[in-house]
């Protein structure tokens, strides 16, 4: 049964429209969003999916096809964060309470989601549903809210409503990718460029590993990193750390006496500073010269920023062993997802290699799939 019959047997009525929003895999730039710096992520085929109708009587009605539960009833004028939902039915709450409080006219709806992105993996599963929802709304409510205020509001409602004090780069993914490109970000003033990324004319693909460990934002540990880079930015006289330039790096180190400011300092101004070199390598046509900059990009993550894990780590190793051009984690880490850029003709002997090499440590079987440039979010029916 397909999602809009889903809905009808529900809710006894057939949807008005049904929307989808991608997933996302972050090429390169990993907690620059928030430091207002750069980021360059790729949509992922993998979507959430709502069949949605408007209500003008005030309820909230929210169902997913993905957790065994009944439907979620809420009055929608009695949204407050952190209170009236709670687990997957907070990201679609969280969006109607942010719209509200932005001053648009959202009186309700009736919603029915299913999503074929993996939850925890790093690859935002959340962002995903909070987008969807927001494209829904804006068609049904005729809101005019553009790609970029959608995911600000999303956002907002991830931030102040669910609690996850993460950056706009998910949000902006899921409502602004394009097929067959990588979205260039400025997280400053959302200024978006498409760049060409067709592996397929380089016979490259991109695979993404999914550890299967499970991560949460939420817990604190991607908080405290976001608290020692605001730290940073105030004891180097800049309001963030995009405003340090890669050149002066070295005197700015030499300027912070806390070690564990001082490299995540590091991390996100070399980070910055690697999303500059993979985009001109991009527009060059130069797509295997990326490979060494991603692997750059996960000793980063695992030694300055400290976000790793033992899976990710062997996922990385594994990849470049069996040929990989380059792989790194990818995401807010403590478990999700790795990518690995390699030849076409060893993506078997990759996966193989990887999923071997998990069997040997006793971790639990990864997924293995490959990453295609997919479209952002967009209305299917």
């Amino acid at each position: 049964m397909s999602v809009a019959d889903e809905f009808t047997a529900l809710y006894g009525y057939a949807p008005q429209g049904v929307w989808a929003a991608p997933g996302r895999v972050n090429l390169i730039g990993e907690y620059t969003d928030f430091n207002e710096g750069f980021v360059m992520p790729l949509a992922l085929p993998h979507t959430a999916v709502a069949a949605v109708a408007r209500r003008d009587d005030g309820l909230l009605r929210l169902h997913s096809a993905d957790v065994e539960g009944p439907v979620v009833e809420l009055a929608a004028d009695a949204l407050r964060p952190l209170r009236d939902s709670g687990g997957w039915a907070a990201y679609p709450a969280g969006v109607v309470w942010a719209l509200r409080a932005a001053g648009h006219p959202v009186a309700g709806a009736d919603l029915h989601l299913a999503s074929t992105v993996p939850t925890g993996a790093g690859l935002s599963s959340s962002a995903a549903l909070e987008v969807v929802t927001a494209l829904a709304l804006n068609d049904l409510y005729e809101l005019g809210l553009a790609r970029r205020e959608l995911a600000l509001l999303a956002q907002r409602a991830e931030n102040a409503f669910v609690g996850v004090p993460c950056g706009v780069m998910d949000q902006m993914a899921s409502a602004a990718c394009a097929a067959g490109r990588v979205l260039h970000l400025d997280c400053r003033d959302l200024t978006v460029r498409q760049v060409p990324f067709d592996l397929a004319a380089h016979g490259l693909r991109l695979l993404v590993v999914d550890t299967r460990v499970r991560h949460e934002l939420g817990d604190g540990a991607y908080a405290e990193r976001r608290s020692g880079c605001e730290a940073g930015a105030r004891a180097l006289g800049v309001t963030h750390l995009r405003d340090v330039p890669y050149a002066e790096l070295p005197a700015a180190l030499r300027q912070l006496g806390d070690e564990r400011v001082r490299r995540y300092v590091r991390h996100v101004v070399s980070d910055d500073h690697r999303v500059a070199r993979v985009a001109a390598l991009l527009d060059a046509g130069d797509v295997r010269g990326i490979g060494p900059v991603l692997t750059e990009g996960h000793a980063s993550l695992r030694d300055d920023l400290r976000i790793s894990c033992p899976e990710l780590d062997l996922a990385v190793a594994a990849a470049e062993g069996a040929g990989a051009l380059g792989a790194r984690m990818t995401g807010g880490g403590f478990g999700g997802s790795a990518v690995a850029l390699v030849e076409a003709a060893d993506a078997e002997t990759v996966t193989k290699a990887v999923t071997e090499a998990f069997a040997a440590a006793g971790f639990t079987p990864p997924r293995v799939f490959e990453a295609e440039p997919s479209p952002g979010a967009h209305r299917l029916a």
